[in-house]
């Protein structure tokens, strides 16, 4: 397990007297920590071509489609023998996710889904495969007789892009294939709305099932939401989920908006913590908002300058750690923010992923808190069950660091973790 944040050994693992701590035995893995999520299993392809080809598979020019399996299939085919695909990237917002968390921990993650059971060097199958980090376990995705998602991006000449979406049989996923075991040994479960789009769907009882697997072992659930659209289609059902099962709750501005009825991110934050224990919520180019409830006795005042917006003086506790509601005798809201780590990266190529890797940074170090309390179950870090090893603060910083680096590059996956020691980077920005 890397750690996030500062990275520094001595910092995460004191020795005092409370602590008689062989670090040999941690170097060799007696502790072992993981996180597991549940995702519709995508592929996004992206293809060059000319405007005439789309009328031939039915597609209008800039618009986003539903396509047939058979129709995709068709064209998938097209695209391969007039060598016209550019890139194949494995995508999915939790496939997304578990992927960046073991780049940056280098750690397992288990990964629930669907995967084609006949698979041909080089297809969309393949590809998924190979563009997911070997610390991901996939041996627990169940076989299907048919394609997984495809999510094609045609970009004709004049640069307009086409999108045509084939759901394939990323749906089929039933709750036979989630293992408690799994589960219930994991640091958190990872799920996102999307699977609860539409009950009549096999991955909508897996989900569920898998939400009262990890309700059942106190295992925290994280839930990103999908799309503004989606949030209100299903926002009764969304909001009853939240309340029942979920620790964590991820969301851009707009999912916000969609869900609580403020378009303010701070109003948006406190508003979801009536129905959550912590909040990420990213906010383009405003940066992002971490927000969650901590005990009063614990509460950290900031070194930072105090910052007021749709709530005063809202990050004044921003040196807390986040604690489940519950178990706070007197809870506090606390809040932070953050701009975006050296103002954004100076070319941006493609947007998508930029949260779910902020969300990876978040669920790195729930693990991270694991796996210490785990190897150190005596140090004051764990005086209380506290849902993160770092502070709102320090999360805000690493979260924001990892989604500049999802946003510099043009795949959503990273493709390495993060550098050791950054000249960029001000060793103040990890000191606080």
């Amino acid at each position: 397990m890397k750690f996030p944040g500062r990275r520094k050994i001595k910092h995460y693992f004191p020795v005092n007297a409370d602590n008689r701590f062989d670090r040999e035995s941690m170097t060799f893995g007696h502790a072992h920590t993981f996180v597991c999520g549940i995702d519709q299993n995508i592929v996004d392809i992206y293809a060059h071509l000319d405007e005439s080809i789309l009328a031939d598979f039915g597609l209008d020019k800039a618009m986003s489609q539903l396509m047939s399996n058979e129709t995709a299939s068709r064209l998938y085919q097209f695209l391969q023998s007039n060598d016209l695909i550019d890139n194949q990237y494995a995508g999915g917002t939790i496939g997304n996710t578990l992927h960046n968390y073991s780049i940056l921990a280098d750690d397992r993650s288990v990964q629930f889904g669907v995967m084609s059971q006949n698979i041909s060097i080089g297809d969309y199958a393949y590809g998924y495969l190979c563009n997911t980090s070997s610390k991901v376990d996939l041996s627990y995705l169940q076989p299907v007789d048919g394609p997984i998602g495809r999510c094609y991006t045609l970009i004709t000449p004049d640069g307009e892009r086409t999108f045509g979406i084939s759901p394939g049989l990323m749906n089929a996923l039933t709750p036979e294939y989630i293992s408690e075991e799994v589960i219930q040994n994991s640091s958190a479960l990872m799920l996102c709305a999307y699977t609860l789009g539409d009950e009549s769907l096999p991955i909508y009882n897996a989900t569920l099932r898998a939400a009262e697997l990890a309700s059942k072992h106190q295992v925290p659930v994280v839930l990103t939401l999908g799309t503004a659209g989606l949030v209100d289609a299903i926002k009764e059902t969304l909001t009853d989920f939240i309340e029942k099962y979920v620790t964590v709750l991820a969301m851009n501005e707009d999912e916000a908006a969609s869900l609580t009825n403020h378009k303010d991110p701070l109003l948006a934050c406190e508003n979801a913590l009536d129905l959550a224990d912590m909040i990420l919520l990213t906010a383009g180019p405003d940066g992002l908002y971490v927000a969650g409830h901590t005990e009063e006795e614990f509460a950290r005042v900031t070194d930072n300058p105090i910052l007021s917006a749709g709530i005063s003086d809202f990050n004044r506790y921003e040196f807390s750690r986040p604690l489940l509601k519950a178990t706070c005798d007197s809870p506090m809201k606390v809040y932070s923010h953050i701009n975006p780590y050296m103002g954004g990266p100076e070319k941006i190529k493609n947007t998508n992923g930029a949260g779910d890797g902020a969300l990876a940074a978040v669920i790195h170090d729930m693990a991270a808190n694991a796996f210490h309390r785990q190897v150190l179950p005596t140090s004051g870090k764990h005086n209380r069950t506290w849902l993160t090893y770092s502070s709102f603060s320090q999360i805000c910083k690493y979260a924001n660091r990892v989604s500049y680096e999802v946003l510099a590059q043009s795949s959503p996956r990273l493709s390495r973790s993060l550098p050791e020691r950054e000249d960029s980077l001000e060793e103040s920005y990890w000191a606080k």
